[in-house]
């Protein structure tokens, strides 16, 4: 395929196709975004591009897509603001790709909203298993779903895993995927302490490396929306240097 071929498909419009993951990658490197799709439409994506921030914006919110993967270096405004104006309107699940290794970058992305974090040293079977992971834990994969299981209820707050459903005081809860996991992993284990070390274990399900701090970082969002206080909370309460524990109703804090 020549250059001028090549440019065309970036640009093309994906035609539906139920029996195809539909991903978008936004990123300004055309080569890697073409290899990117290279591996993976072999492997049942659809895979389409967008190579600036307005772009990318522009088509995650215009078309149905299973999955984003988004880079933090962007024209016309960077990663992080792409993110905000698609969580602005949006769930769909967003794996964050980029060449910054700090730390703080990737707790950025998480607050803002992002479900997982790669680094741009990915090999392609790493970048396949997050891929799938992110989309798994969404719900938006094309498989059947699974039998749903009874609620969970603690007080106020009702769950429902198999239709991936959080509802406080009658109100539905607006969570990303990994907070909803969290959550139904904290509310099966009520009263008993989970680690960071098993609560990353039960949702990433995988045997990559995260790092320390986002665990700490999606339960801060995941208390915000519940309107809990971690001096004095009323579900999630933090076991200092070890993990963090679900709230019995009526338990004293």
């Amino acid at each position: 395929m020549n250059a001028t071929a090549a440019n065309e498909r970036d640009d093309a419009e994906l035609a539906p196709d139920p029996n195809r993951t539909r991903l978008l990658v936004i990123d300004d490197d055309r080569k890697l975004c073409r290899l990117i799709r290279d591996y993976l439409e072999p492997l049942g994506y659809a895979v389409a591009m967008a190579h600036t921030g307005p772009e990318g914006v522009e088509r995650a919110l215009a078309e149905p897509w299973q999955a984003v993967i988004l880079d933090v270096m962007l024209p016309g405004f960077d990663g992080f603001e792409v993110l905000k104006r698609i969580r602005a309107k949006s769930d769909v699940p967003i794996l964050m790709l980029t060449a910054r290794g700090e730390e703080a970058d990737r707790i950025v992305g998480l607050e803002i909203g992002a479900d997982d974090y790669l680094p741009k040293t990915f090999s392609t079977r790493e970048l396949l298993a997050r891929l799938r992971a992110v989309i798994r834990r969404s719900g938006r994969t094309s498989e059947p779903a699974p039998a749903a299981e009874p609620e969970i209820v603690v007080g106020a707050l009702r769950i429902n895993d198999g239709a991936r459903r959080a509802v406080l005081d009658d109100q539905p809860l607006e969570l990303t995927a990994v907070e909803f996991d969290l959550l139904t992993a904290l509310a099966r284990a009520r009263g008993r302490v989970k680690t960071r070390e098993q609560l990353l274990e039960e949702i990433r399900e995988r045997d990559y490396d995260v790092f320390d701090r986002s665990i700490d970082v999606h339960i801060s969002a995941l208390r915000k929306k519940l309107g809990d206080d971690a001096r004095e909370p009323r579900f999630i309460r933090t076991i200092r240097a070890v993990g963090y524990m679900f709230i019995r109703p009526g338990e004293s804090n």
